[in-house]
């Protein structure tokens, strides 16, 4: 790390993070901390995300004093991790991003009171018909709607800010799945906790 810029710190994150990241890291005043995201999309292929995370942080390893990833295990079962320890390297803790946004104990309440529950965050609102019904290919194969989520009885979206428009978006998602609707706000606060925890 001898080319390393001193006290500089990179985030490796999930592109559905990167509004909550960049609002975070002000509010924080974190001004050692620089942000990159891989796409998004990548959870639509989770096994793609531990070779994507492993080119950047070796792309990166001589770049930065410290590195941490903007990720949680996000159904890589159990391989982003192996990489990290690897190289030494911190991820934000947790299985998935509801859980870091709602809080480790918020979300074991809800997914105890209903498992049959699908999650929206902010990113997943406002990317619904991008990341899920055509990402996951129902609207071209309207069968598979039933097929994905035929075994979900509500959705619930947790809420990183007020906003008429995501909350339209998210009841929109629910109806079109079936779901019963529920909004749970979580602000930034449990975020912001898990990323001070890494970074």
């Amino acid at each position: 790390m001898a080319g390393a810029r001193k006290g500089r710190v990179l985030m490796i994150a999930c592109g559905a993070l990167a509004a909550e990241l960049v609002r975070v890291k002000k509010l924080n005043e974190w001004t050692e901390l620089d942000i990159t995201c891989l796409p998004a999309e990548l959870h639509n292929r989770p096994e793609r995300i531990t070779p994507a995370v492993q080119e950047k942080l070796e792309a990166n390893l001589d770049d930065y004093e410290r590195i941490v990833v903007g990720y949680a295990d996000c159904g890589t079962g159990g391989r982003l991790d192996a990489l990290l320890s690897r190289h030494d390297v911190a991820r934000i803790p947790g299985a998935h991003c509801y859980e870091f946004f709602s809080g480790a104990g918020r979300f074991a309440e809800m997914a105890d009171a209903d498992p049959a529950t699908f999650y929206l965050t902010d990113y997943l609102a406002r990317n619904f018909q991008r990341l899920i019904v055509k990402g996951m290919g129902i609207d071209r194969h309207p069968e598979l709607k039933d097929m994905l989520f035929g075994n979900y009885r509500r959705l619930v979206y947790l809420a990183q800010r007020d906003d008429p428009a995501l909350d339209e978006a998210a009841r929109s998602a629910a109806e079109f799945l079936g779901l019963e609707y529920e909004r749970s706000a979580t602000g930034l606060a449990p975020f912001s906790d898990a990323l001070e925890s890494i970074v």
